[in-house]
């Protein structure tokens, strides 16, 4: 099934799977993939999939649609092809193409560089080992206060995004030695023991706390 990856500066922050014959994108929170940026207009995008195939058209949007660095106003994706809306990039992948991509798309997410199909004979331990080590690393978040506070709440994925849209969004990154955190959207800044979270990724320390739209949490690494 075709889905789309959403990111900003590398960092995902939603992934969106293509179910419906036509999926809107734009910044208004009715639309099927909500991206909330003045860079985006109220209804931008819209996808119209038939069988296998997925076209992409521009609503006659403000600052117009990209895909692969040249603007569109009707175009057929392919595999891998990635739009641009303003500083957000969004991956098209289409599972047809088979499961490669998702090795390809974990490992840019912070894991390990992807393995060259030639050198992979003798590259395979070293990839494998790295996989185990990122299997290794443990963390979670526990909710310090409001309505959920006492929740504790594990970090399995890549990446988990933690936050309100449209107010404040932190993502935070699983790492072969460790987590990192970094700002995603909103006005409000998160805070990492007190200072400002940009988008640059920080490395996060058991015990770090952090506090993000006005609730407070603290990294725990296992």
């Amino acid at each position: 099934m075709p889905k789309m990856i959403v990111s900003i500066d590398g960092v995902v922050i939603k992934e969106v799977q293509l179910t419906k014959d036509r999926t809107t994108l734009g910044r208004r929170p009715y639309n099927d993939i909500v991206i909330d940026n003045l860079a985006v207009s109220g209804e931008h995008a819209v996808l119209q999939m038939t069988g296998n195939e997925v076209y992409l058209e521009d609503l006659n949007s403000t600052n117009g649609t990209y895909i692969n660095g040249k603007a569109v106003k009707k175009q057929l994706l392919q595999n891998n092809d990635t739009v641009e809306i303003g500083k957000y990039k969004i991956k098209f992948v289409n599972e047809a193409a088979g499961a490669t991509y998702e090795k390809t798309m974990i490992m840019k997410a912070g894991a390990v560089p992807p393995v060259p199909p030639a050198a992979r004979p003798a590259a395979a331990p070293a990839a494998a080992a790295s996989d185990a080590e990122l299997a290794g690393v443990q963390g979670a978040i526990k909710v310090l206060s409001g309505a959920a506070a006492g929740r504790e709440v594990p970090l399995v994925k890549v990446v988990t995004t933690i936050g309100k849209p449209g107010v404040a969004v932190a993502a935070i990154t699983k790492r072969p030695h460790g987590f990192v955190v970094a700002h995603v959207e909103g006005a409000n800044k998160p805070t990492l023991n007190g200072a400002p979270v940009s988008g640059e990724p920080i490395t996060l320390k058991n015990g770090d706390l952090l506090e993000l739209a006005g609730t407070q949490m603290q990294f725990i690494q296992h």
